[in-house]
């Protein structure tokens, strides 16, 4: 078999050359004591580019998000978020088990924003008559950009200029998911500060497109890093050394923000190829990003998609309800992505000779690898 093309996730990204020279290379101390220069210095670029005062390294994005919510949330208050959003199905409910935090899930529209009308209408403010009120109070509104599960989607900072106009009405903060921000602001050519001067604090990943092997940033104002990097120690998260996966931060966000286009360039091949294969639902116009998300008939058809893939040795993911996730991403190349589609079109022949949705039963399962 030839080697093996893995567009499970962008989280698969191996760390570039320069990255792995600039790790043995760093200088470093005691971050717990905010003593590692080179922690110091990503800190002081990421808070920069993000237009923020201040930022913490933190060990993932899901560390980064909980840090973010806990530090604007007391127990028992509400954050307000999407249902399809990344904390509500991919973060372990560590906001309500950790911090007693209820997560009050709002319809996801397919363009990855929440409606205003229902979001403004899950905002439970007391009244004069609170102590008749069984709602909680709410004390955060958690945005997402890209958006993973809505396919990549960029959501427009005018929508976020928006949710911070009715959150700054209710006295609200907002914090923004921005896992793949830097993916968003390459795909419309704006700054990243489009969106995040909207907000109050954000989340970065360095891994996933940017290559870097581990660590995130969450950026903000002083006083709320200062509480974010105090439930990131509650967490376990003090790093103490962490200079050495810092530095591949630094290259990450120097060095390869702008090689994002490449991998929507990518992504845009997998999207206009698979479309044309039978038993798919898929709008590759739709497709901003690095995220191709497909409908393949059932769930069963989904299922089996993946392992005959996988048995040529394309790794997809089973997204659910009978939709398929693809992700391109640094050491992904447009070679791997022809010939991926060439994989799909292969197990897609025995469904589209029958006319019937693709199953189990049309094709021998395939070895695990």
């Amino acid at each position: 078999m030839d080697q093996v093309i893995d567009l499970r996730s962008d989280t698969v990204t191996l760390p570039t050359p320069a990255m792995r020279r600039a790790m043995a290379a760093a200088d470093v101390g005691d971050d717990v004591y905010g003593e590692d220069p080179t922690v110091n210095r990503l800190e002081a670029l990421a808070a920069g580019l993000l237009g923020k005062p201040a930022a913490v390294f933190v060990a993932s994005g899901t560390m980064g998000n909980l840090a973010s919510v806990l530090a604007h949330c007391a127990r028992g208050q509400e954050a307000l978020l999407g249902d399809e959003s990344h904390i509500y199905n991919y973060e372990a409910g560590g906001a309500s088990a950790l911090g007693g935090v209820v997560l009050h899930p709002v319809r996801t529209a397919p363009d990855g924003t929440l409606p205003l009308d229902a979001l403004e209408a899950a905002i439970h403010l007391p009244d004069d008559n609170y102590h008749l009120y069984h709602h909680a109070p709410p004390g955060v509104i958690c945005l997402e950009n890209t958006h993973n599960r809505c396919g990549g989607a960029v959501v427009p900072p005018r929508y976020f200029a928006d949710v911070a106009a009715m959150a700054a009405r209710h006295g609200l903060p907002v914090h923004l998911d921005g896992a793949r921000l830097f993916n968003a602001a390459v795909a419309t050519g704006l700054d990243v500060r489009a969106w995040t001067a909207h907000v109050a604090s954000v989340q970065i990943c360095l891994s996933k497109g940017l290559a870097a092997p581990v660590g995130s940033v969450v950026a903000g104002a002083g006083p709320f890093v200062n509480r974010a990097r105090q439930v990131r120690k509650m967490l376990g998260g003090g790093m103490r050394q962490a200079g050495v996966i810092a530095a591949a931060g630094i290259v990450a966000l120097t060095e390869m923000v702008e090689r994002l286009a490449e991998d929507h360039a990518h992504a845009k091949i997998l999207a206009e190829g698979v479309a044309a294969l039978p038993g798919v639902s898929l709008n590759p116009a739709a497709v901003q990003t690095n995220i191709v998300v497909f409908q393949s008939g059932s769930v069963r058809a989904a299922a089996a998609l993946v392992s005959a893939a996988r048995g040529q040795g394309v790794l997809l993911s089973d997204f659910g309800g009978g939709r398929v996730r693809m992700v391109t991403h640094y050491g992904i190349t447009a070679d791997d992505c022809h010939r991926a589609v060439d994989v799909l079109r292969g197990v897609h022949e025995p469904a589209a000779a029958s006319h019937r949705p693709l199953t189990t039963g049309h094709r021998p399962p395939a070895t695990d690898h």
